[in-house]
C-alpha cells in the first residue's frame, strides 16, 4: 500500500511539473500578438507596406503622441496638436519578431532621416517615430538604431525619436487600406508602390499579396 501511495505521489508531482512546463513554453505560455504604433510619414504607404508583410495580423492608420485624448484629420493635418500619423501594427511573434519589423520600419516603410518630414509631406505630424508601449520595445527600437547606425546603412543619421506610447486614435475609415483602395492615384504610385516592391525584392520571404 506504501509503494502504490508513494507511486502515485511521484505521478503527480510529475503530472504538476509536465504542467508547469507546458504553461511556460514559448509556443503556450507567451502571447501570440504583441502590438506597436510606428510613425513615419504619410500613413497610406506605411500601412500598405505591413498589410503585405508576413505575421502581421492588422495595420490600422491613426494618430499617436499627441496631448488631447482623440484625434481627427482636421486636428492633425495642421500641425500643431503634436500627433504624428501613425501606424498600429497587430503581429504574430511566432512568424515575425519584431527586430524583422523594425528592420522593415526603418529600411523600406520609410526614411529615418527625413526629420519631421517624409518626401512631400511636411510638418511634425509626419516625423518619424517609434511609440514604445513596454520598456522591452524601447529597447528593441534602442538596439535597432545603434546596429543601423554602426552599419552605417544611410548616408545621414537616423532622426527616429522613441516616446512612450499615450494612446492611439484609429484614422477615419477612408484612410484605412488607402493605397489597396487607390493604387492609382498618382500619390500612391509615386510614394508608395516603389515601398511595396522594395519589400518583395528585399524582404520577398516576409512579403505577402
Amino acid at each position: 500500500m506504501r509503494e502504490y501511495i508513494k507511486k502515485m505521489i511521484q505521478i503527480a508531482i510529475f503530472a504538476n511539473f509536465a504542467l508547469a512546463i507546458c504553461l511556460t513554453n514559448p509556443v503556450h505560455g507567451q502571447p501570440t500578438t504583441e502590438s506597436i504604433v510606428l510613425a513615419g510619414g504619410c500613413f497610406w504607404g506605411m500601412e500598405s507596406v505591413f498589410d503585405h508583410t508576413k505575421g502581421v495580423i492588422e495595420a490600422v492608420a491613426g494618430y499617436a503622441g499627441g496631448q488631447s485624448d482623440s484625434a481627427n484629420y482636421n486636428m492633425v493635418s495642421g500641425g500643431d496638436t503634436g500627433h504624428a500619423e501613425s501606424v498600429k501594427v497587430t503581429f504574430d511573434p511566432r512568424k515575425v519578431s519584431l527586430p524583422q519589423l523594425l528592420d522593415i520600419y526603418f529600411t523600406v516603410a520609410h526614411n529615418p532621416t527625413e526629420l519631421n518630414y517624409q518626401g512631400p509631406d511636411h510638418g511634425k505630424q509626419y516625423r518619424s517615430t517609434v511609440f514604445y508601449a513596454t520598456p522591452e520595445q524601447q529597447k528593441a527600437a534602442q538596439a535597432k538604431i545603434a546596429e543601423l547606425t554602426a552599419r552605417h546603412l544611410f548616408a545621414k543619421p537616423i532622426v527616429t525619436t522613441l516616446e512612450p506610447l499615450q494612446g492611439f486614435y484609429p484614422a477615419e475609415d477612408y484612410h484605412q487600406h488607402y493605397a489597396e483602395k487607390h493604387p492609382l492615384n498618382p500619390y500612391i504610385l509615386i510614394n508608395d508602390a516603389p515601398k511595396l516592391a522594395k519589400l518583395k525584392s528585399t524582404y520577398h520571404t516576409f512579403y505577402k499579396e
